[in-house]
C-alpha cells in the first residue's frame, strides 16, 4: 500500500479520493484548512494552509503520492497564488521524489486530437468563473511541462459538468483517455466517487507519467 498525501482533502474531488483510497488500505492523510465534520476512518487529517511552504514541505516529506485537489477560488482565487502554490508543491514534490497527481479541470481538455483546447473559447462560461478556468488550465499548458524532467505526474481532468452542483451517482465504472474528451460533443459527466475511483487506480497502476488524462463515464 502507498503512502497518499492530498492536500486539499475535504474539498469535492479531494475527499472523494480520500474516502477511496483509505478504503483501499492505503495510509492516507489529508490537508485542508478546516476538518471536516464527519472525518473518513483512518485517515490522518492535518490542519493547515497550502499558501505556507513550511506546512506543504511537512506534508509532502515521507509521501510515496502526493494530490493537489485544490480549488482556484476562496483563499487561492486569482490565476497568481493558485498556480504559486501548485509550482511551490511541485518543487516540493520533485525534490522528495514524489510522484504528483493534480485534479485537472475539463476545459484543459480538446475535443478532437490537435484542437484547440476547450478554455480558448470561454463564451459559455459566465465571466466570473473566467480567471478560475484559466488558473486550472495553466497548469497543465505551462506549468507542470516546464517541471524538470525528474518529476513524475500526471493531470486527471474530470469530464465536464462536474462538481458539487451536479453530483451524480457511483456507477463503479469510467472510461479512460487522454487530452482528448472522452466525449467531444458534450465532455461527458462523472460523479466524485467514480472519479476517485478512476483517480485510485491511476496512482495503483502507474502507467501514465507526465500525461494529460481525462475521466468520464
Amino acid at each position: 500500500m502507498s503512502r497518499i498525501t492530498v492536500i486539499g482533502g475535504t474539498g469535492y474531488a479531494g475527499s472523494a479520493i480520500v474516502a477511496e483510497a483509505a478504503a483501499r488500505g492505503h495510509q492516507v492523510t489529508a490537508l485542508s484548512r478546516s476538518l471536516p465534520e464527519s472525518p473518513v476512518p483512518n485517515v490522518a487529517y492535518v490542519q493547515g494552509d497550502a499558501t505556507d511552504e513550511a506546512t506543504l514541505s511537512a506534508i509532502v516529506e515521507g509521501a510515496d503520492v502526493v494530490v493537489g485537489a485544490l480549488a482556484s477560488r476562496g483563499p487561492l482565487a486569482g490565476t497568481g497564488t493558485f498556480r504559486d502554490v501548485h509550482r511551490t508543491l511541485a518543487r516540493l514534490a520533485e525534490a522528495a521524489g514524489v510522484r504528483l497527481f493534480v485534479v485537472g479541470g475539463a476545459s484543459s481538455l480538446r475535443p478532437a486530437p490537435g484542437a484547440d483546447r476547450f478554455v480558448t473559447d470561454l463564451s459559455d462560461i459566465p465571466p466570473e468563473f473566467h480567471d478560475e478556468v484559466r488558473a486550472g488550465a495553466a497548469l497543465i499548458i505551462e506549468d507542470l511541462p516546464a517541471t524538470p524532467a525528474t518529476l513524475d505526474w500526471v493531470f486527471v481532468s474530470p469530464a465536464l459538468r462536474f462538481g458539487a452542483h451536479v453530483p451524480g451517482d457511483r456507477l463503479g465504472r469510467y472510461r479512460l483517455g487522454d487530452d482528448v474528451s472522452v466525449q467531444p460533443e458534450d465532455g461527458g459527466a462523472i460523479s466524485a466517487a467514480d472519479y476517485a475511483l478512476g483517480f485510485v487506480d491511476l496512482i495503483e497502476k502507474n502507467d501514465h507519467h507526465r500525461a494529460q488524462v481525462n475521466l468520464s463515464h
